[in-house]
């Protein structure tokens, strides 16, 4: 972490954390519901490091009917928490999103198989029915199908696709003989419903070679127009960073700040403190700057779509450094 004093410098550089000043106001979309998967940003909020830069930020949890790309084209937030397989999509569709940081350094995404189902390799996904995301998390995937020359037609030597909800059902009653789960989530589920861990082979998206980028912020590209957006927006991303810090640091803490900004009281703190050390291992080493390279990679895989690849040609202007060099202050 090379910025962990980025948010203070922020502040003594630009005189914002004197009470003389009034607080920005932001608003942060998340693509899922409040649990550690955000928590970089619970505590940001929490210990005062967005106070601290002169921000007041608002932070709106998802669900399974909100979509970071409509709420922010919609004016609804004005940063948002997306994969970026579904923002380059977005952004061929006409809603100029940019990827102006990336916390997210690995993917978590895998399918998660039952091994009485013979399932062994990829290969042997054919003829099978595979549980799968949609709502814009069905990329990876596709692609992944792709370029294994999969058909996802239900043919005999493609898979069938289950729309899977977002929950383990399908695999528990045998439905499916693979779903889409992450390793800081669903994975645990299936565990905790009374699958035993050998009794499952799970094939990660990182493994094979097919992992696209996931949460990483991203703005409407109009706005990096305005100077004082763009200083706004450096100031949340310094303080955010400083706030995923803190979590690595702070696992068990991290994750009752976490529960204690679930409104629902759905959450659990076993599973929560469990997410939190999953989810610590792909925000390690990770200082917010997106790298080309991993970008490069994103857009290769989703353009290996075969007859249906999730875009079209390479984006131009999809992301900028010019927020996280500004964060540098």
């Amino acid at each position: 972490m090379r910025r962990l004093g980025a948010a203070v410098a922020i502040a003594a550089v630009l005189g914002l954390g004197s009470a003389a000043h009034a607080a920005d106001k932001l608003t942060l979309q998340l693509k899922w519901v409040t649990q550690s998967q955000f928590a970089g940003y619970y505590v940001a909020k929490d210990k005062g490091f967005y106070k601290d830069v002169g921000l007041d930020v608002t932070i709106k949890p998802g669900g399974p009917d909100i979509n970071p790309s409509q709420v922010i084209a919609g004016g609804g937030a004005d940063v948002v928490l997306d994969w970026m397989p579904s923002a380059l999509a977005t952004r061929e569709k006409g809603v100029p999103l940019v990827n102006i940081a990336q916390p997210f350094q690995k993917s978590g995404m895998m399918l998660t198989c039952r091994k009485d189902t013979g399932i062994t390799k990829p290969e042997d996904f054919r003829g099978k029915t595979l549980g799968v995301w949609f709502y814009g998390n069905e990329y990876p995937f596709l692609s992944w199908m792709a370029k294994l020359g999969i058909p996802t037609d239900g043919s005999v030597q493609g898979v069938k696709v289950l729309k899977q909800g977002f929950n383990v059902d399908p695999l528990l009653q045998k439905q499916a003989d693979c779903i889409s789960t992450m390793t800081y989530n669903e994975y645990w589920q299936v565990i905790d419903a009374g699958i035993k861990p050998e009794d499952l082979i799970v094939f990660k998206y990182e493994d094979q070679g097919v992992a696209t980028l996931e949460d990483g912020l991203y703005v409407a590209e109009a706005n990096l127009k305005d100077p004082a957006f763009v200083d706004k927006i450096a100031r949340f991303v310094a303080a955010s960073m400083k706030g995923w810090a803190w979590a690595r640091e702070n696992p068990q803490d991290a994750a009752q700040i976490v529960l204690d900004n679930d409104a629902t009281g759905a959450q659990t703190e076993k599973h929560q403190v469990r997410m939190m050390g999953e989810i610590n291992k792909l925000t390690e080493g990770s200082d917010g700057v997106l790298d080309p390279a991993d970008y490069e990679r994103t857009v290769q895989t989703l353009l290996s779509g075969g007859s249906d690849p999730v875009i079209t040609k390479a984006p131009a202007g999809a992301w900028t450094h010019a927020v996280t060099d500004a964060a540098k202050l």
